[in-house]
C-alpha cells in the first residue's frame, strides 16, 4: 500500500520521500480511523454537560507525525474540571487518544487532564485502552461512552487525591538526599529531575519541605514542557511515577528508599562511619514511610472504590 501523492513525489525524483506505507500480512489489518473517531464525534453531538453538548465546550489539539501515518489528540471539556481553593483557574478534565498506523496498536485511548494554573498535563488518569492491527472493528460508540464516563469518574475523585496528597510534607533537611535526587531516585533521567525540582522548589512554601501534590506537580511540569521525545513506553513510564506521587505516596517512599538502599551498597563502603551515616539516612527515609502508615489505608481505600466504578462504567 502506498501514499499516492508520496508516490508522485517519489516518481518525480525526490529521494526523501518515501511511499510506501504499509506491506500486507496476515498478522496486520488495517483499522479505518473513521470507524473510531466517527462515534466520538456523534457522542459528543449528543451527550451533554451543564446543559451544553460535549462538542460545543471541547477544546484541545491535534500532533500529527510521520506524513498523517500518527496522530495524537489532547481533547478537553470545559466545564468537566476540578477546582482547587485559592486558584482562579481550574484543572480541566478530558482525553488524549492517538492513531498510529506503523506501531503496535492501532487506537488508543486514555483519561487525561490539563492543570489551567500552570499548563501542566496529568496523563494516564484512566487505565489506557488500547486496540491493536487486528481488525478488532467493535462498537466504538458503546467504548467511547464508557470511556468518557471513566473521565467523569476521575474528576469526582481527583479532588480528594489532591487534597491528600497537599497534607503529606516531605522534609528534605532531614532526608539524605536533595529534591532533585528524589526524581533520580524514582527513575526521572537528570535533566528532568532538574525542571521537576525547580518547579517543586518554586511552588513550596518552603524549599526544605515539599508536599506530594507539589512534588507531582512537579513532575507533570517537567514531562509536560521539557520532555525529549514524543508519546510511548518512555513517556508512558515516567507518567506512571508522576502518578504513583499523587496517588500511592506510600509506594513512592518505598520505591525512593530502595533506590537509595541499592546506591549505597553499589558505593560498597565497608568504612565503619560511612555504614553508620547509611544506616541514619535509611533510618530517616523510613520515619516517612511510618508517618505515613495512618493515610496509607484512606489512599488504598480511594483508589480501590475508584477502579470498581471503572469497571462497572465499562459494563
Amino acid at each position: 500500500m502506498v501514499e499516492p501523492s508520496r508516490l508522485q513525489a517519489e516518481a518525480d525524483g525526490d529521494d526523501e520521500t518515501e511511499s510506501l506505507f504499509h506491506v500486507p500480512t496476515d498478522s496486520y489489518s488495517i483499522i479505518n480511523p473513521v470507524d473510531v473517531y466517527g462515534p466520538l464525534e456523534e457522542v459528543l453531538r449528543e451527550e451533554t454537560i451543564d446543559g451544553m453538548p460535549l462538542g460545543e465546550v471541547m477544546f484541545g489539539e491535534i500532533r500529527r507525525y510521520r506524513g498523517g501515518g500518527e496522530v495524537h489528540m489532547d481533547i478537553m471539556f470545559d466545564g468537566l474540571e476540578v477546582r482547587l481553593p485559592g486558584r482562579s483557574d481550574p484543572i480541566t478534565m478530558g482525553v488524549t487518544s492517538g492513531y498510529d498506523f506503523f506501531g503496535e496498536h492501532a487506537v488508543y485511548v486514555e483519561g487525561f487532564a490539563q492543570d489551567g494554573y500552570c499548563s501542566n498535563t496529568m496523563r494516564s488518569l484512566t487505565d489506557k485502552e488500547v486496540i491493536k492491527h487486528v481488525g478488532d472493528v467493535r462498537n466504538f460508540r458503546t467504548w467511547w461512552e464508557e470511556l468518557l464516563a471513566q473521565v467523569e469518574l476521575v474528576a469526582d475523585d481527583l479532588f480528594e487525591f489532591i487534597r491528600d496528597a497537599q497534607d503529606i510534607d516531605l522534609d528534605f533537611s532531614e532526608l539524605p538526599f536533595t529534591v532533585t535526587e528524589f526524581y533520580t531516585l524514582l527513575g526521572f533521567p537528570d535533566y528532568l529531575a532538574e525542571r521537576a525540582a525547580g518547579d517543586a522548589e518554586a511552588n513550596a512554601a518552603s524549599p526544605f519541605e515539599v508536599d506530594m501534590w507539589t512534588l507531582h506537580a512537579g513532575a507533570t511540569y517537567a514531562l509536560t514542557h521539557f520532555f525529549q521525545g514524543k508519546e510511548g513506553a518512555s513517556l508512558d513510564q515516567y507518567v506512571r511515577i508522576a502518578n504513583d506521587i499523587l496517588i500511592n505516596p506510600e509506594g513512592t517512599i518505598e520505591r525512593v528508599e530502595q533506590a537509595y538502599e541499592q546506591e549505597l551498597e553499589a558505593d560498597g563502603d565497608d568504612g565503619s562511619q560511612a555504614s553508620l551515616a547509611g544506616e541514619r539516612a535509611l533510618a530517616s527515609i523510613e520515619r516517612v514511610s511510618d508517618d505515613l502508615q495512618e493515610k496509607v489505608e484512606q489512599f488504598e481505600e480511594r483508589e480501590d472504590a475508584l477502579r470498581e466504578r471503572f469497571q462497572e462504567a465499562m459494563g
